[in-house]
């Protein structure tokens, strides 16, 4: 079973639940099987109240938020204060009004308060273990390698970076900075989308044959910093995009080795920078294929099917902050779980992962496939055919 999760990239996760009273119970038989990642799912839940993990000493590791947007302000904070081994530390910020809410609302002293420019100070302050970057993505690189730099541990918000060559520089700088990186890929810990991966990976339905994903809504403020090309780096592909590309590399273990796709806008000027709508066809070595589709354009699209031979199944509003709901063509195979905190769960095992010396995972190698993915959509696209995605 250690082997299937560390396949899952759920490695250090199942580890970590081993300490738990509802993983104990479990026989090694019953992991064997559905309930296991029925167990998994309500100890998530479990970890999501903070419930959990009683056997260590208590010691929360101090995070500091790079950036106090909305992701920050309404899931990031109060995640926080649900989580067992962490806690916020300090902020960062470049608007001082920002900085005076927070300081009153969560009780942060000024020593503890930065600014972009004066980041670098937090290399002496003892208090802070984490740096969570939460910026545009063009500044996730800058601040992962001068968080590194700092010796603090990092963890970055998905798209990992804008480019992939980008994401080799914040591997490396983490890395011999001897600390660990993590990647917000919340959904690989989502109680549904881990009993998906099972379902998949164990053959419920038979060997997997085609998968078809889609995560788009209708973008608002043409303002807004995501539609600007030299910060988000792209469109609903690097936005929203992702989540469905993440599904099929999760779903089918694999990494896809050859891509077309096609981009169409029917708003050209709102969408001048960034792509507006893409759909594309990946190939896996196994011949499984994949249909992807991300937008800016409509709301409507959030979910996965995975098609085997022996049935389908997948989730419906598959994405989203809570809400997931799974389905199957199998009468008796159920994906239902109780709701999670996807931010207290990633943040305390990445808390966790830190405290026990041991590797977490989706580490920054994970971002890096991804963004290889993504550069191979664009490509497919400028050149108008069917290209290889280039390997790590």
């Amino acid at each position: 079973m250690e082997v299937f999760a560390q396949g899952l990239g759920l490695g250090f996760t199942i580890r970590a639940l081993r300490g738990c009273p509802k993983f104990k119970k479990l026989s090694i038989h019953t992991m064997q099987r559905r309930p296991f990642l029925a167990g998994l799912g309500a100890t998530a839940a479990a970890l999501g109240s903070s419930a959990w993990a009683k056997q260590e000493s208590g010691r929360k590791l101090g995070w500091a938020l790079v950036g106090l947007g909305s992701l920050s302000k309404n899931q990031l904070a109060p995640a926080l204060a649900k989580t067992t081994h962490s806690r916020l530390a300090a902020i960062v910020t470049g608007t001082p009004a920002k900085a005076a809410e927070w300081q009153k609302q969560y009780g942060i002293p000024d020593s503890h308060v930065y600014n972009y420019e004066n980041f670098d100070r937090i290399v002496d302050n003892p208090d802070v273990d984490v740096v969570y970057v939460v910026l545009p993505n063009s500044m996730h690189e800058e601040f992962t390698i001068r968080a590194a730099k700092a010796g603090k541990h990092v963890f970055c918000e998905k798209p990992m970076a804008n480019t992939a060559e980008e994401c080799r520089r914040m591997i490396e700088a983490v890395k011999s900075a001897g600390k660990q990186l993590g990647i917000g890929y919340r959904c690989q810990f989502e109680p549904h989308h881990v009993e998906c991966m099972r379902l998949a990976r164990e053959k419920v339905f038979g060997e997997l044959k085609f998968i078809e994903a889609g995560f788009g809504f209708q973008a608002g403020d043409p303002a807004q910093w995501r539609l600007r090309k030299s910060l988000a780096g792209g469109g609903a592909l690097m936005d929203v995009g992702i989540y469905a590309i993440q599904a099929c590399r999760y779903l089918t273990g694999e990494e896809p080795v050859e891509i077309v796709a096609q981009e169409t806008k029917t708003d050209p000027v709102k969408f001048a920078e960034v792509d507006e709508t893409i759909s594309c066809s990946m190939k896996f070595p196994s011949g499984l294929l994949a249909s992807l589709m991300t937008t800016y354009a409509f709301n409507g699209s959030n979910f996965f099917t995975a098609i085997g031979q022996g049935g389908r199944f997948g989730l419906e509003a598959a994405y989203g902050y809570g809400g997931q709901k799974g389905w199957s063509s199998q009468p008796g195979v159920k994906i239902e779980f109780p709701a999670t905190d996807h931010f207290a769960v990633e943040m305390d095992l990445f808390s966790r992962a830190i405290l026990d010396g041991k590797p977490f995972a989706p580490a920054g190698e994970e971002g890096l496939k991804d963004l290889l993915v993504i550069e191979a959509i664009y490509r497919s696209i400028r050149e108008g055919k069917a290209v290889a995605v280039e390997t790590v």
